[in-house]
């Protein structure tokens, strides 16, 4: 059996070719074919980067780690009914066969 080489040795297109995987790109100026992630990038942006003058590369990255505990944990989602994702967690945990880490 050969040795197995570390996959970051391989560039995203010999890995392509090896696999047979087409790529399919968003065509110019058709945002809306890849509407998940360009939802994001606008309330990133609003949200983070246009609220503050920022001085230094780890302040942004500061910013972004707030935000992101805010937007995962506290912030309600229209998506979970209005309840924000812990609440929605613990709503769902009772009902739940499985275990459910608070």
């Amino acid at each position: 059996m050969p040795e197995a080489r570390p996959v970051a040795r391989y560039s995203l297109g010999h890995y392509i070719k090896a696999n047979g995987v087409a790529i399919q790109y968003i065509q110019p100026g058709k945002p809306n074919q890849n509407a998940f992630i360009e939802r994001f990038n606008r309330t990133y942006r609003e949200e983070v980067l246009d609220q503050h003058l920022f001085a230094r590369l780890d302040d942004v990255r500061e910013a972004t780690h707030w935000w992101m505990i805010d937007y995962n944990e506290a912030r309600p989602h229209d998506s979970l009914g209005g309840l924000t994702p812990v609440e929605y967690r613990h709503q769902h945990a009772r009902s739940s066969i499985f275990d459910v880490s608070a």
